[in-house]
This record gives structure tokens, C-alpha cells and sequence, in this order.
């Protein structure tokens, strides 16, 4: 299928299911209650990221998996954490039990990874040993299951997270001059549902995301992230650079909550993006997040693409004003009222 087929198909497709599972949601009382920890002020229907996962495990499921393992491994895996957050968006969950599930998903993914680089190998203890050093393992599912928590720490106000998602899809096809195979496929499939989730989640938001779609899309947007590396070359520092709002404001807002003696694991309101929010709004935050992206992190991401050798360089650039932002607003640190 051509790109813009596939963005379609996959648009429209999350817009109808969207508009089911509102209705769904609100019959059955799926919604998120105001709370001293929330940034939203009246009850909300949840399990929205439904409408994005179906499209993308759909494809998924069209595909050939003999002839692409990858795409069985992250299947499976992302099929797992569909499920998982699911479940705990109508039932919440131990931490055990998530950071469990997370860790098989990544699991799954690397599996699936491992045997498409070394074909030849049939039981997992070969794929361990034959394709992939076990440091480049490591550090892989280390990848993944922090990109998985990413977007659950970053999906906290209207838009944010399936602003994140559309601009990776979309920067990693200009980045490698359209990604090959069935992974540039796949990112058009993401952009689509991303599209079309926004229509319901742009501020002020008609329905949420939940943790069915935030773990989900970051179990899949860290695979773009390897695959657009491993097929198409592209730098794994330009990657960092598009995901920079994300990844940097979550890392910073952690490591200020543990230096500081705060209960780092508990729900907070004092990333970066929350503390923007609290101030200007969900809509002016979402849309300077969007048009930061665009304009400031895409050019940069695209320059460190083209001279490798720079992009450290260009990814301090990048950090720059996130760095600047955080400690003008004190970013990790509880508001007095909190």
C-alpha cells in the first residue's frame, strides 16, 4: 500500500473506533476522576488509545511473520501491554505487575529483533548467543522499557502524547527519505491513528489515552526508533533529538525527585510540560510542545542526520532551552499548595 493509504485507512479507522468507544465509555462509567494528582478538572472517559492500538496490531497481524519475526516479536509484545493497560486503566495494578509486563514486552520485541538479524536461528538461546553481543542486548530492553514509561510519565495533559507519537512517525520517514520495509509501513500506520486520536484528545480533551495506549506507543515508537536505525540508517542521536520533550523532561524530573529525597515512584504533577500547563493551560502547553517540535527539533534532528559527526553537538542544542525551562520552572520540585 502507498503512504497516503495507509495514513488513511488508518485515520479513519481510529476515528470511527474513537467515536464507539466514547459511547462505550461513558455507558459502562470509564472515566478519570479529578484528583490532587491529575491535571484535569471533570470526569473524563479513559481507554481511548484502543482506537490506535487496533489499527496498528491489525497490520501487524497482515503481515507475513515467517518472513518478518521482528514484526511477531513486537506483536506479541505490544499485544501484551494493550492488554495489560487495559486491564489496569479499569482495575489498577500492582507496580510489580506492570514493570513485569513491561519487562516480557521488551523481552518479545528484542526476541523478534534477534531473529530477523540472524535468520538461521530457531531457539531463543542461539538468537542470544549468534546475532546481538549480550551488552546490545541489555542496553535494548533497557531502551525500550524506559521509552514504555516515558510515555506513561509524559501522557499527563490533552494532546501531549499523541503529539509525540505523530512527530516521530512522521520525523522518521523524512529523516530516512522514506523508511523501507514493512517498519515504514508501520510508521505510516502510526501517524494515521495518531491523527486521528488527536481529533478526540486535542484540548480540551473529549477522551484519554490511558495506559492501554501510552505503553503501547512506546513499545512501538522505540521500535521505529531501532528499526529506522538498523534499515534505513538513520542516527540513533537524530531519533533522541525528535523525542527530546519527551525523554529529557521525564529523565530530569526523576533524577530531581531522587536527588531530593522525594518518593520518586509515586503519581506527581511537577514534570516540565504539567508545571507549563498549571500556568498557561493544556492547549498552549500541547501546541508549544507541537510547534517546538516542528520548527526547533526537526531541523536540528535533520542536521545531525546529515553530519553524523556533529550530532552530539546538535542534540546539546536541542536539550538547550528544555534544560533552561526546567529549572526556570522548577521542574521535579512540588508546587507549595501540593
Amino acid at each position: 500500500m502507498t503512504s497516503a493509504v495507509l495514513v488513511s485507512v488508518s485515520f479513519v479507522g481510529t476515528v470511527v473506533l474513537e467515536f464507539i468507544f466514547l459511547t462505550v465509555a461513558r455507558r459502562a462509567d470509564w472515566l478519570v476522576h479529578p484528583s490532587a494528582r491529575s491535571s484535569h478538572v471533570s470526569p473524563t472517559p479513559t481507554a481511548g488509545g484502543l482506537a490506535i492500538v487496533m489499527p496498528v496490531l491489525a497490520y501487524l497481524t497482515a503481515l507475513p511473520w515467517a518472513t518478518y519475526p521482528a514484526a511477531l516479536g513486537l506483536f506479541m509484545g505490544a499485544a501484551l501491554m494493550a492488554v495489560v493497560g487495559l486491564w489496569d486503566d479499569l482495575r489498577p495494578l500492582g507496580k510489580r505487575v506492570r514493570f513485569g509486563t513491561q519487562s516480557v514486552s521488551a523481552l518479545m520485541v528484542v526476541w523478534g529483533l534477534q531473529l530477523q538479524i540472524d535468520p538461521l536461528a530457531s531457539q531463543f538461546v542461539d538468537v542470544w548467543e549468534q546475532a546481538w553481543p549480550v551488552w546490545i542486548m541489555v542496553a535494548a530492553l533497557f531502551a525500550l522499557l524506559w521509552h514504555i514509561n516515558l510515555y506513561n510519565f509524559m501522557d499527563g495533559i490533552d494532546g501531549i502524547a499523541g503529539a509525540q507519537c505523530l512527530l516521530l512517525c512522521v520525523g522518521v520517514q523524512l529523516l530516512a527519505g522514506g523508511m523501507s520495509g514493512w517498519a515504514g509501513e508501520l510508521a505510516w500506520v502510526g501517524a494515521g491513528a495518531s491523527l486521528g486520536f488527536l481529533l478526540f484528545n486535542w484540548p480540551p480533551a473529549k477522551i484519554f489515552m490511558g495506559d492501554v495506549g501510552s505503553g503501547f506507543l512506546g513499545l512501538v515508537s522505540a521500535y521505529l526508533v531501532i528499526a529506522a536505525y538498523l534499515d534505513d540508517g538513520v542516527p540513533l542521536i537524530a531519533s533522541m533529538i525528535l523525542l527530546a520533550g519527551f525523554w529529557f523532561d521525564a529523565s530530569y524530573t526523576l533524577c530531581v525527585r531522587m536527588l531530593t529525597g522525594q518518593t520518586f515512584m509515586e503519581a506527581h504533577r511537577s514534570h516540565l510540560y504539567q508545571k507549563l500547563a498549571a500556568r498557561k493551560g493544556h492547549l498552549w502547553t500541547t501546541g508549544l510542545f507541537v510547534l517546538f517540535g516542528c520548527f526547533y527539533l526537526c531541523p536540528l534532528a535533520w542536521l545531525s542526520a546529515e553530519s553524523p559527526r556533529y550530532g552530539w553537538a546538535f542534540l546539546v542544542v536541542a536539550l538547550l532551552p528544555l534544560a533552561l525551562a526546567a529549572r526556570r520552572y522548577d521542574a521535579g520540585i512540588p508546587e507549595p499548595s501540593e
